[in-house]
């Protein structure tokens, strides 16, 4: 496991974990339950480093049933899902708390919303630096390298720190 950055604590039989133990991934990801001849089996949890968490019952390495809760607290719900619908944009910190008064924009489901680094993107869990294609955790640690697909996207949708600090260009028919 060492060699592939993985590592590994709890109970072991035969060489391979079995028992309850926490398996944590090179990403950060971390599993924490029950294990039978080197796999996920039985009642687990990852929990991810952005602070969300997805709890399933596992046999031999595959999740068979779990629920998925964001770092929030807002649970997953497959059937019925009526967050961030067309009809309703809302953070779901707004649906919690209310909408902010009239001229206090909400950009992010954090208020006040963290300053994104120079030349970077704030891409939900963590800061894109389209340079290095890195995106870290907001304490500045590795999550990930982001394949060209994703990397489209955030440059695309995500919100980016000139924008942040700088506002918006002129609208050219003002600068003529």
């Amino acid at each position: 496991m060492e060699l592939i950055g993985s590592s590994y604590e709890g109970d072991m039989k035969n060489g391979r974990m079995e028992g309850k133990g926490e398996y944590t991934f090179p990403t950060g990801t971390r599993y924490v339950g029950e294990t039978y001849n080197g796999m996920f089996h039985g009642h687990g949890v990852l929990h991810f480093p952005n602070g969300s968490k997805y709890e399933a019952k596992w046999e031999n390495g595959i999740a068979l049933q779990g629920s998925y809760t964001f770092a929030d607290g807002l649970q997953y719900e497959e059937a019925d899902w009526d967050y961030c619908i067309d009809n309703d944009r809302r953070f779901y910190s707004e649906r919690c708390n209310g909408l902010r008064p009239a001229g206090e924009s909400q950009l992010t489901d954090r208020h006040p919303p963290l300053v994104i680094p120079a030349g970077c993107y704030d891409c939900g869990d963590g800061f894109y630096d389209p340079d290095t294609r890195v995106v870290t955790t907001y304490d500045g640690d590795f999550l990930r390298n982001a394949d060209d697909s994703e990397h489209d996207w955030i440059v695309r949708t995500c919100r980016r720190a000139v924008e942040e600090t700088g506002g918006a260009a002129p609208d050219k028919a003002q600068v003529e």
